[in-house]
């Protein structure tokens, strides 16, 4: 129970009471007798990410895929403050997606809401991941558009950090006003209260960040080219790697840094 909750923040009854009619029909259409976690876990990727496709065809574009996934899952994996890896897949979903990486948050960060600057300097390295492994890989003139809603986050993520929380060069100070208490991925209502020169200095404190953050992730991938390629390989094999069996991997080339929650503490 408590895994299923790390998946599922936010969740009402409502919701919650469909997640499970959702996994009770994918145990039925695999002809089981009893719902496992697997199915719990397969019934939340397709409420929040979408249905699983067809996999890709063995191709140039299912191999970009696997090295943006895998740039996205190592960096979650080597960096102290990113939330702990729970499985990186390449079997498309609907809606345009061909992969995605899954973390599972910090039970206490989730409680109290409160997101320290190098929790959010590690996710905007990890956003950018993907972007920084296909340049590494294969080069910066080949890089695709499927980092564009990675390149989004992080841009709505590093104004954030310099306007709203005082966490750029330009100081302690709010420069910007939300128009509802929300956070990551929602929309804002900012109300502009300063001069364009200002606007100038934060757009470039804005890129400064989102810099930062994309020369780290390629310096990271780059020093661990060979790991990168092995976890490519087992990636294109399996089409789906558990948290677990990544870390297992990595561990072999690198140290993990410990974090304060990983999956392997929860059992269902």
């Amino acid at each position: 129970m408590e895994a299923i909750a790390r998946r599922t923040p936010g969740f009402s009854g409502a919701e919650l009471a469909n997640l499970l009619n959702e996994a009770a029909i994918l145990t039925a259409r695999r002809r089981k007798e009893a719902i496992t976690m697997q199915d719990v876990e397969d019934a939340i990727d397709r409420l929040t990410i979408g249905l699983s496709l067809t996999p890709l065809l063995d191709s140039n574009r299912k191999k970009m895929t696997a090295y943006h996934e895998v740039g996205h899952a190592l960096l979650t994996t080597l960096l102290k403050h990113a939330d702990a890896l729970n499985k990186v897949t390449i079997i498309p979903r609907s809606g345009g997606i061909e992969g995605f990486t899954q973390s599972l948050p910090d039970e206490d960060v989730i409680d109290s809401g409160l997101y320290t600057r190098n929790w959010l300097l590690d996710r905007i390295t990890v956003a950018l991941g993907g972007l920084a492994a296909e340049a590494e890989v294969f080069g910066d003139l080949e890089v695709s558009t499927g980092a564009g809603g990675d390149i989004k986050q992080v841009t709505n993520l590093a104004r954030q950090m310099v306007t709203l929380y005082g966490m750029s060069d330009l100081g302690p100070v709010a420069l910007e006003s939300m128009g509802n208490e929300v956070f990551l991925g929602r929309n804002m209502m900012p109300r502009s209260e300063y001069s364009e020169e200002m606007a100038s200095k934060i757009d470039r404190q804005v890129r400064a960040i989102a810099n930062f953050g994309y020369n780290r992730a390629r310096e990271i991938l780059r020093d661990n080219r060979a790991l990168i390629d092995y976890l490519v390989d087992r990636l294109l094999e399996v089409e789906t790697m558990e948290g677990d069996e990544f870390r297992q991997i990595v561990r072999q080339y690198t140290d993990i840094p410990e974090k304060r929650a990983t999956p392997t503490e929860v059992t269902a």
